[in-house]
């Protein structure tokens, strides 16, 4: 059984941003590492975003960058001036292969095409099995979901952000290729949280996708249907789809790290790692990961052993605001137009999107709070204390 310092149980954006962020510290070459993954990650299978007002060492992959967003609903349609923002978009298969081009070169490091079947913590050390192989390791990153531990519990909400999304390219000029559609809540809600996404690239070529904040998927033919229904409303008649995605991705507050143990971490949506308000990834696993990396820096420079994952994680004002919103949300799931607008239709966007980002003081928290409906969110906070 072959022995590693660190296994990644999956290898997606948490697992190769956190070794990302292992080489670049240029701490860890002394240590075996060891990524497992039944996806090769060879295929560009998903579009990340991410808004940010600085460079960043990510500009070489950044695929499109837009400094306008529109925000619209069934009542009103606003541009909002990103300025000092870009709102960046990532395609996947790029990410992968900056990441896999940097692990290439560095001999410690390897990826193994394997589905992991199971992995324990055994004394002080940890198995990681595979359909094929067991292997042993000092500590192990997991960035396996389970579901069923945030759904076999009622004490924190679970909803989905689950899309599908067509890459097209149209005869018709029709896209402002200056604009990004950040959300349009303009499409019938049914009783929940929907809206289309709109990424253009070109006049004639954009991502469009169906995007629902709520508990149930719809059926594949339900996506598809409203992505073909949006095309027409937008005037394309004769257009080809380029590429499909899907994806889904939870949004909860559950407190994931308390299933951290001494020598594994869950990180990931296994972790809590998406912002449980929006489910946006990008942004809060380069946070999550830089952070990581710091811990582990601080701790290994004295023992491997002396890293205590269950120590890592601490709470903070931002957890309880998107664990009220999530109350909200699951309520009244019919609603979530109503509170996004009446975030953006005055609101400053910039000081929401530092919001969203985790920077804000509490006078600014505040500020952004105070736009939201009160009643829904007073309710909300009298449920949680009591």
């Amino acid at each position: 059984m072959q022995h590693y310092h660190y296994i990644f149980t999956g290898s997606g954006l948490s697992a190769l941003m956190t070794v990302y962020e292992m080489i670049l510290s240029g701490k860890f070459t002394d240590k075996t590492i060891l990524l497992l993954d039944e996806n090769p990650k060879k295929s560009n299978d998903r579009t990340w975003c991410f808004w940010d007002n600085k460079p960043s060492k990510f500009d070489k992959i950044i695929s499109k960058k837009w400094n306008v967003a529109l925000f619209a609903d069934e009542n009103f349609k606003r541009n909002l001036d990103l300025n000092p923002y870009n709102y960046n978009m990532i395609r996947g298969l790029d990410f992968y292969n900056m990441v896999f081009d940097l692990i290439s070169k560095q001999d410690n490091i390897h990826f193994v095409n394997q589905k992991v079947t199971s992995f324990e913590e055994l004394g002080n050390h940890c198995i990681v099995k595979t359909e094929t192989e067991n292997y042993t390791c000092n500590k192990i990153f997991n960035s396996i979901y389970n579901p069923e531990i945030v759904k076999n519990q009622t004490k924190y909400p679970l909803l989905s952000q689950h899309f599908i999304g067509w890459f097209i390219k149209s005869k018709e000029e029709v896209f402002d290729k200056n604009i990004a559609s950040f959300m349009d809540f303009s499409v019938e809600q049914r009783g929940n949280t929907r809206f289309m996404y709109v990424l253009p690239t070109s006049s004639t070529e954009a991502l469009i996708e169906y995007t629902l904040f709520s508990e149930d998927l719809l059926s594949k033919e339900e996506y598809e249907n409203e992505i073909q229904d949006y095309i027409k409303k937008l005037g394309i008649s004769d257009y080809e789809i380029v590429e499909k995605e899907q994806g889904n991705i939870p949004m909860t507050s559950f407190k994931f790290w308390k299933h951290n143990t001494q020598n594994i971490i869950n990180i990931g949506s296994a972790g809590g790692w998406t912002k449980a308000s929006t489910g946006f990834t990008f942004k809060n696993t380069t946070k999550k990961a830089k952070q990581l990396v710091r811990y582990l820096s601080q701790n290994t420079s004295r023992a491997l052993s002396a890293t205590d994952f269950r120590k890592f994680h601490k709470v903070d004002k931002f957890w309880f605001y998107d664990l009220l919103f999530l109350d909200v949300l699951s309520r009244r799931n019919d609603l979530g137009s109503k509170v996004f607008s009446s975030l953006f239709q005055k609101g400053n966007p910039t000081l929401i999107f530092k919001f969203l980002d985790e920077e804000t003081s509490f006078w600014e928290d505040l500020q952004v709070i105070w736009k939201c409906p009160k009643r829904l969110f007073v309710k909300a906070l009298f449920r949680r204390i009591l």
